[in-house]
């Protein structure tokens, strides 16, 4: 995007290209984008994708082939997980550092639903189990199995009270002082616990980020010898609004790096050092392309009025979220003066406006003036996009496309109408 909110590229292709070529709203991914955000995170012994944030298979293959494993939250997940060509299980032979074993899948989840619980009892997944409940559950249909507990530290944040995954406000998580308990009823089952994971929230800053080393270290050591896993879970804050700039990733993992040396001097045996980011790793990778439908006025404020809504992308919706846009002319006479607009969808719902804030404040955004036919690209949009697309209002799911080497890979299908009422009966 250039200074003055155009933009007619995503990733070397054209957006009037890809608009005419795959149909709008468009989910448009900057494979390159990913592998860079992967290299990032390279000093840690194990990067586990949280595939909630984007869980296409083709992002999921991208990413696997980085050297990065999976964290799966559903029966769903696990199968797209072995679709994009994980195996359940790691391979056993000698770590060249001496490390255990990384688990290919984890599981994580506050319950087992049926489907879950034989999924991996069936496949052998290793489980990160946010519930007393589950370890029973787990320890009936695989006696003997090694563990991961979630851990709630009591405390938490994000951007959002709605991604704030710590604290007493949160469902998520084994509650720090219930944990001496917990070990007595996984010591009972049979089972033995491996590893151990703390996520406070998804978005917030580094600074609440770091205070969970500290809190991980106490519960560490409650647990022992055990332990030769230990995860600083995910929540990696990405600059969606202008001004805020990336974190500091070194400095964020020589604090973890410090305190995995502290519990590998205390039980005399390395840990393996796991970091889970969802929405680092694709966020800034995915472009939502939509195409103006509609300008006009309400009394003082005008609307610019797109065909993607909240059943394409929910986060504005559901939390305010911030996204930065650009406009990208269809017939290329470049649009130069800025005015003030509310950005909307077509949907049935007041609700339906990209540039709300928390709350849902209708907000204005400077932007370049536009017209019927134009492109509007939402940026940023690749986590937390799709995966929470529904079909609202009976609109169909958008196409998906990769882009890579100036190059677009279609990777999902446009929905249709007949896709719409497949499985249904009258």
């Amino acid at each position: 995007m250039n200074s003055n909110g155009l933009r007619d590229q995503i990733a070397g292709v054209g957006v009037a290209e890809l608009a005419r070529e795959y149909g709008t709203p468009l989910y448009a991914y900057d494979a390159e984008m990913i592998r860079r955000r992967c290299r990032d995170l390279a000093a840690w012994d194990t990067v586990r994708f949280a595939q909630k944030a984007c869980s296409n298979l083709a992002v999921l293959d991208l990413i696997r082939r980085a050297g990065v494993l999976v964290d799966a939250v559903s029966t769903g997940e696990i199968h797209r997980a072995l679709a994009a060509g994980y195996t359940a299980h790691a391979d056993r032979a000698a770590d060249p550092t001496g490390l255990p074993p990384a688990h290919p899948i984890v599981y994580t989840a506050d319950i087992f639903d049926r489907e879950s619980l034989d999924a991996v009892a069936k496949l052998g997944i290793h489980v990160n189990c946010g519930s007393s409940d589950m370890l029973e559950q787990l320890a009936e249909r695989v006696p003997g199995a090694s563990v991961t507990l979630r851990v709630n530290p009591g405390f938490g944040h994000g951007h959002s009270q709605k991604t704030n995954t710590g604290g007493e406000g949160s469902k998520h998580g084994i509650w720090h002082e219930e944990i001496p308990d917990v070990l007595r009823r996984a010591e009972w089952a049979g089972l033995c616990v491996t590893g151990l994971h703390m996520h406070i929230g998804s978005g917030t800053d580094l600074a609440h980020l770091a205070e969970v080393a500290g809190a991980l270290e106490r519960v560490a050591l409650e647990i022992g010898r055990s332990l030769t896993t230990i995860s600083a879970g995910g929540g990696l804050p990405v600059p969606y609004k202008p001004g805020e700039v990336h974190a500091d990733l070194s400095g964020y993992f020589t604090l973890w790096d410090a305190t995995r040396r502290k519990l590998e001097q205390t039980f005399g045996h390395r840990i393996r050092l796991e970091i889970e980011p969802g929405r680092y790793l694709t966020a800034e990778s995915g472009f939502l392309v939509t195409e103006v439908r509609a300008i006009k006025k309400q009394g003082g404020r005008k609307y610019t009025l797109v065909d993607a809504g909240f059943n394409t992308l929910a986060r504005p919706v559901l939390y305010g979220a911030y996204h930065p846009m650009s406009l990208c002319p269809a017939d290329d006479a470049a649009a130069q003066q800025l005015e003030d607009v509310a950005v909307g969808g077509p949907l049935c719902e007041s609700g339906d406006i990209f540039t709300q804030t928390d709350g849902g404040f209708v907000a204005t955004r400077a932007l370049p003036r536009a017209q019927v036919g134009d492109y509007l690209v939402i940026e940023i949009a690749g986590a937390y996009g799709f995966v929470m697309a529904s079909n609202y209002n009976s609109k169909p799911l958008p196409a998906e496309v990769l882009l890579d080497g100036g190059k677009a890979r279609l990777v999902r299908k446009r929905q249709t109408p007949e896709d719409l009422v497949r499985g249904e009966t009258v």
